[in-house]
């Protein structure tokens, strides 16, 4: 067993990564960088509580999503200016979010109802075509597609659009900017960097396909957790509450989100959109269902 002076947590310097890894591999897939489920690990298994818990969660997201980012880099897999606006939307959303977690919200309790609440709906969102009597989605990708098929038609402040192998995708760029807000908001409380929100809403609400978004969703949480962790080291906070993070720990969980990350994102355009967002789907519901439930305990 190690202990970690920071955090106060002992366990074993093996679990960890382990727990990092497979996460990782598999919420890479659709875009997320697996901070949101290693949060309710940390608090529920390890005991670490603090709010320096959310600024040890974007430590993770530092060293565990460039091995994503880099894998969809690769494969040409990479809406750019979808990761600029989800920059510039949760750039300011996490200063926002991260005085709510020090300020209002050190206790998370009454902010699991809320985020709780948001991922049910888009848990439902990304499952509606699951469901009996659902039309089909109109930009539903039923196959894996090559992985250069990306290429960017238009960037504009008020649309950005793209083809995906055969079909052309678009989303509003003030839209897409507002909801990055939001995401900053909330990944700057509980330390998510992002990309667990703005992957299923990019899905469910503007019709994107999984294989295209999911490197730009990882992308820009690689880039806003930059911003995250600065703020909870640098700027000051309420005498006797911890905030700072604790980069042993964070980066033990970032070596295995890093390899996870890699392999998941390079097994992801061999497994069909329609199981991924089985996957995404479920995966948001669990999530909806702890957050939840916590409150009322």
């Amino acid at each position: 067993m190690a202990t970690f002076p920071v955090s106060g947590v002992e366990t074993w310097l093996w679990l960890p990564p382990l727990v990092a890894f497979i996460i990782s591999f598999f919420t890479s897939m659709v875009g997320i960088s697996g901070a949101f489920l290693l949060l309710p690990f940390q608090m529920s298994i390890l005991n670490y509580t603090a709010p320096s818990v959310s600024a040890t969660n974007l430590v993770y997201n530092l060293v565990a999503t460039p091995g994503g980012v880099y894998r969809y880099l690769r494969e040409g897999r990479m809406v750019w200016p979808l990761v600029w606006v989800i920059v510039a939307g949760t750039s300011p959303g996490i200063v926002i979010g991260y005085y709510l977690r020090i300020m209002y919200l050190p206790d998370p309790r009454d902010f699991k109802l809320f985020a709780g609440l948001v991922l049910l709906y888009i848990g439902y969102r990304v499952l509606a075509e699951f469901l009996p009597r659902q039309r089909k989605p109109r930009t539903e990708v039923t196959s894996p597609q090559p992985v250069t098929a990306i290429r960017m038609l238009e960037f504009s402040l008020a649309k950005a659009s793209f083809s995906f192998g055969e079909q052309v995708f678009s989303f509003s760029v003030p839209a897409m900017f507002l909801l990055a807000l939001v995401v900053g908001v909330i990944g700057g409380t509980y330390g998510i960097g992002g990309g667990a929100i703005i992957a299923p809403f990019c899905v469910a609400l503007f019709g994107l396909p999984v294989h295209a978004i999911a490197g730009a969703a990882i992308a820009g949480t690689l880039f806003t957790s930059v911003a995250g962790v600065a703020l909870y080291s640098l700027l000051p906070a309420p005498a006797g509450m911890a905030t700072q993070p604790d980069w042993a720990l964070g980066l033990l969980f970032g070596l295995g989100g890093f390899a996870g990350m890699y392999f998941g994102a390079r097994c992801q355009k061999r497994v069909p959109q329609k199981t991924l967002k089985l996957l995404l789907g479920l995966l948001l519901i669990l999530l909806a269902g702890y957050y939840i439930l916590g409150f009322f305990a």
